[in-house]
């Protein structure tokens, strides 16, 4: 079965806001899925014109999929703290992740090391 019909557990053990962070997830994943197939077709395909189209389609779902992710960040504040720390910033990803390990937390969005990671640079 699909995932978007299929909890792991019964419905009614859920509260309603996990039924409804489940229908999200499963879209976003869908959406996903979309851009794939459309990012390919529009790469195989040798008419420029239909090529473009799909490229078209697969930026919309792009859209989607950002919007739903959007829409997971405000309900769910894991989602938010980790978006806040891996989101639009510039540092290399995993530096960023051992920053945020380090301090015990995010550094919501700054996308660049903290003086006391470059203090321990030059202590080594």
């Amino acid at each position: 079965m699909a995932a978007s019909t299929t909890l792991h557990e019964p419905a009614d053990a859920l509260p309603a806001s996990a039924v409804e962070l489940h229908r999200a997830l499963t879209s976003v994943q869908e959406e996903l899925e979309a851009v794939d197939w459309y990012n390919q077709r529009s790469l195989a395909t040798t008419d420029a014109e239909l090529s473009a189209i799909l490229a078209h389609h697969r930026d919309e779902e792009k859209e989607h999929a950002v919007m739903l992710l959007e829409w997971i960040r405000r309900r769910d504040p894991k989602f938010d703290e980790h978006m806040r720390t891996y989101l639009f910033t510039e540092a290399s990803i995993t530096e960023v992740e051992r920053e945020a390990e380090h301090e015990g937390g995010s550094e919501a969005g700054t996308g660049s090391l903290q003086l006391g990671s470059l203090r321990e640079e030059i202590d080594r």
